[in-house]
């Protein structure tokens, strides 16, 4: 995978990780501050995953591979930041 791409990749899977880790342990508006700089590191690795394969620099089947995971962990975020609107709607 070219290099400047895959870094990118790898700094956003540690910004992905490192906002569910704060989500995990956040309170109120901060875990949901939390949540969608997740949503945002989710959204940034499909793109960045989409270029990668597009540009030939990985293979389609880790491009599915990974694509599945990611498409799981942003359903599970979402439904995360779901279920806390639902709970404590915005004011």
């Amino acid at each position: 995978m070219h290099i400047g791409i895959g870094n990118r990749i790898d700094a956003l899977w540690l910004d992905l990780l490192d906002a569910l880790r704060k989500a995990a342990y956040a309170n109120g508006q901060d875990k949901i501050t939390s949540l969608n700089e997740a949503i945002r590191c989710v959204d940034a690795v499909r793109f960045f995953l989409q270029i990668a394969w597009e540009s030939d620099l990985m293979a389609q089947s880790h491009f599915l591979a990974l694509g599945k995971d990611i498409e799981e962990i942003g359903r599970m975020v979402g439904g995360w930041k779901k279920g806390l609107l639902a709970r404590n709607p915005p004011r």
